[in-house]
């Protein structure tokens, strides 16, 4: 009888023995199995994560290099950064910035993208982002009409010849194209100037300017408004009408811009290309858009030239923005803050 216990619980042993081996190998290959999950899980966590801030970056790198106006900056700061050394140039830069931070109380600025549009982009994010409203005579004519009317009205059929800043474009097409930039002009231009808070006014300017194709008409449209003021103007000297503007003599006084025609194609044209405006073309641009344009010239620092007022024929109630300038052809925005 012992021994037949003893072989049953030999045998038992054994198969509990047996048994345990089985799932033993059962629990390392579930054990492993969940090792290797977890691992994988932790790697692909740790991929994905790298992936979202790689993105999240890339997203950030693109917003900044599409947004043509960028967020503010302190002025000294950036003076430091841009104007570094003992170079005369330096030193007279650095108390350029220094005269504008002490006595005009300009703590910031707002970089702008350094193109051909570069003053027209600076001059109507202000008008926008202050919510200035549309120019008195613009509220009296329908702007989206002006491409026909100097065609029909005017006979100006060497409009054909107008090119969109660097893209060469002429032909009988240019007039619908002409009329899609005025569209998006007094599209947003109502838009923006009817916001009245100033938080979403400035994120709509933000969305505006980050825009290139919008942007573009918005200048084009700007242009060719110049080029219409210069049309009247000049039929007005023709006919010997009422006084205009000394700017307009001004202009049409230059042998590159002695009539409409000649503006367009050696000025006009290249605005957004290869040009900038001229001095005698803000004062233009101040006139039409109705606003008091002052500029601070840093390179003309300790002269009378350091500030300058376009346009000089202003009215009281005209709205007044700045702009500073290290070169005449590239612009910043100051922000004063007292």
């Amino acid at each position: 009888g012992r021994y037949e216990v003893r072989s049953w619980t030999a045998a038992a042993k054994q198969s509990l023995c047996l048994m345990w081996q089985k799932v033993k190998v059962q629990l390392m290959l579930s054990m492993s199995f969940l090792v290797a999950v977890c691992w994988y899980c932790r790697r692909l966590y740790s991929f994905l994560a790298q992936l979202l801030k790689r993105w999240s970056n890339y997203l950030q790198r693109k917003l900044t290099r599409n947004l043509s106006v960028l967020t503010e900056v302190d002025l000294l700061g950036y003076s430091a950064r841009e104007w570094k050394g003992e170079t005369k140039q330096a030193k007279h830069m650095r108390e350029a910035y220094e005269e504008l931070f002490w006595s005009y109380h300009i703590k910031y600025l707002r970089q702008v993208r350094k193109d051909s549009y570069c003053v027209l982009r600076a001059v109507l994010f202000q008008i926008f982002s202050q919510g200035i409203p549309f120019p008195s005579w613009m509220k009296e004519r329908d702007i989206l009409k002006l491409p026909e009317k100097l065609l029909y009205s005017q006979g100006c059929n060497w409009i054909q010849q107008y090119s969109f800043g660097p893209e060469r474009y002429t032909g009988p097409n240019v007039f619908g194209k002409l009329r899609k930039c005025m569209e998006t002009l007094k599209t947003n231009w109502t838009e923006i100037s009817a916001t009245k808070d100033q938080e979403e006014r400035g994120n709509l300017c933000n969305t505006l300017f980050s825009d290139e194709s919008k942007e573009h008409k918005l200048y084009e449209a700007i242009k060719f408004i110049m080029l219409y003021e210069v049309v009247e103007a000049y039929e007005q000297i023709k006919n010997r009408e009422e006084p205009i503007p000394n700017l307009f003599n001004l202009l049409l006084a230059r042998d590159s811009s002695s009539d409409p025609l000649s503006f367009m194609m050696n000025h006009l044209n290249a605005i957004g290309d290869s040009m900038c405006l001229d001095q005698v073309e803000l004062f233009l641009l101040g006139y039409l858009l109705e606003v008091k344009i002052r500029v601070f010239r840093l390179h003309k620092f300790n002269t009378e030239e350091f500030q300058v007022n376009y346009a000089d024929e202003y009215r009281r109630e005209w709205n007044e923005i700045s702009l500073l300038t290290e070169d005449d052809r590239y612009y910043h925005i100051p922000l004063f803050r007292t």
